[in-house]
Order: structure tokens, then sequence, then C-alpha cells
């Protein structure tokens, strides 16, 4: 039978690296479930393979939109459904890799079949976003979806923007359509998880921010600073640095600030992850990469 590996973790826990070795061992394609990384011009900011790594395995989902393209978990399971038959045409094993958890979800779970909205009703939400702020439309979700206010991060522009689409697209509360019903796909799925001791992990995270810098991360976001306001940047690390760009903040403290946020967004992953029964962990730093290779490998 076809299976997918899944490949996931925190951020900087070495994902890429280790995908690249399991591609080449199943001469497979690597599927991105990163969802940044989808975006172009951002490749700095994202960690996105190097044009290096992307030479050497075929890769899927990396750069190919531009940064004001509206993409979702729902576009992206479609996608990715429909890209893998084409794969499993050729090879028996393909290779998801990421750290994005909706978008792991959509393709092994599935998510809820959510309408899609129109042009017109996302416009119509956005510039009221750009009008009166976020305040005015989480206190709209409250009312008309006190259910969804209840359990949304508030401070997610895009959740509590996306809620409201459905409301107004459907005249439904979005909680209506959130039925977390499991499908079944027609294929294996075999889930590995890498991690680090906390404080490891935490340094590779500090470690990486400071080379994102070197490597010219402030350039990236001074050319992206016109375009601030989309969603897609509405990332950890360009947050910040357009803080320093528009003269709000200094340099180094908001380096410090991304090295932080990266942190508690690398356990908010572990936490999402670590619900999930199925996933079959390695430590990374206590088993050395050949080894983990064939670890993986075993489980297929």
């Amino acid at each position: 039978m076809n299976t997918l590996l899944v490949l996931l973790g925190p951020t900087a826990v070495g994902k890429t690296a280790l995908s690249l070795q399991l591609a080449k061992r199943l001469s497979c394609d690597i599927v991105s479930a990163d969802s940044r990384q989808i975006y172009q011009q951002m490749r700095i900011g994202t960690a996105a393979p190097t044009p290096e790594e992307l030479a050497q395995v075929t890769h899927h989902f990396v750069q190919i939109l531009p940064p004001d393209a509206y993409y979702s978990a729902a576009q992206y399971e479609a996608d990715v459904l429909n890209l893998l038959p084409k794969l499993f045409h050729s090879q028996s094993v393909a290779l998801l890799s990421g750290g994005s958890m909706m978008y792991i979800d959509a393709v092994c779970k599935g998510i809820d079949d959510i309408p899609t909205i129109t042009a017109e009703t996302r416009q119509h939400i956005r510039q009221r976003l750009e009008q009166e702020g976020l305040d005015a439309l989480r206190q709209e979700l409250r009312l008309l979806d006190p259910e969804y206010y209840a359990q949304v991060d508030l401070h997610n522009t895009q959740r509590v923007v996306h809620a409201l689409e459905i409301c107004y697209q459907t005249g439904q509360t979005y909680t209506s359509f959130r039925t977390a019903t499991h499908k079944e796909r027609p294929f294996r799925i075999v889930k590995v998880g890498l991690n680090r001791p906390r404080a490891s992990l935490f340094d590779r995270i500090n470690r990486r921010v400071d080379q994102m810098m070197a490597e010219g991360f402030l350039d990236e976001a001074r050319e992206l600073y016109p375009l601030r306001q989309l969603n897609a940047l509405n990332t950890v690390g360009y947050k910040e640095l357009f803080r320093v760009l528009s003269g709000e903040w200094e340099l180094p403290m908001a380096v410090e600030r991304i090295k932080k946020n990266t942190r508690v967004y690398a356990k908010k992953q572990l936490t999402w992850f670590q619900r999930d029964p199925e996933i079959h962990w390695l430590d990374l730093d206590a088993t050395p990469t050949a080894d983990a290779v064939a670890e993986i490998l075993s489980l297929i």
C-alpha cells in the first residue's frame, strides 16, 4: 500500500536536513507542510530551503505564491490530495515535511467542509478590519458566534476574520461547520515527530535567528515593508522587524523578541503535536542522523 511519511516537529528542530536525507534514500519528492514557506520573497524569514537544497530534491509547495495570494488549509488539503496520486504513480512512499499543524492535520485527517468565501465577502471584511480595527470584528464575532468566540485566539487576526467571513457568507455560525470528522485516506500514513531537549531546541532557535540576520533578514523585511498588512507577513520575525523599520523599536530589541516569540511558537507546536498518539517521536540529540534515518525507514 502507498505510504505517506510525515516528518513533523517544532521550528528549528532539524526537519529540513533530515527530510533531504530521507528523500534521497527513498528516491522521492518532498511535499512541504509549511504555511509560510509557500510564499515567495520570504526565504530568509521562513527558513525556506536554500536554492542548493531545492536543487538536491524536488520540492512541492515552496515559494509558489506571491505574498498577497489567499491560501488556506482547505486549499492545501485539496492540492496535496491531488498531487499524491501523481507521486504514487512512480514511488510507493511520499514524504511530507513541515511544522504547520493545520496543514498536516488537513492532509492526514481532513478538515471540515467550510464553504468557499467569495471575493466580495472577503473584501468587505478586510475593509472593515482596516477601517474599524480588530476589536470591532471581535465584538461582532461574539454576537454572531459566541461559541467560537469563547474558543478562538482573539489575537489571531486571520482566524477572527475567517470566522466572520463564514458568518457573512452563509448566514450560519462558523461553529456549525466545525464537525471535526476524521476522513479516511486511500494511503497509509506514518508520522514521525522530531524533538530535542528544551534547552537544546531553544539554543538552535536562537542561533538560527542570528544566522537569519547575518544572511540579510532585515533587508528582506525592508523589501516587504510596503506589504506589511498582508496576512502572510503577520508572522514571527517580520512583525518584529517591521517595528524596527517603522522606527518603533531598536534592532537588538527586535532580534531578542524574534528569538523569544519563536521559542513560544515552538512550544505551541509541541503542545499541538503531543496530543496525537499516532506520532513516533525521535530525540535528534540522542540519535545520530544515520540512526534516525534507519529508524524511520524501519517504520515504513
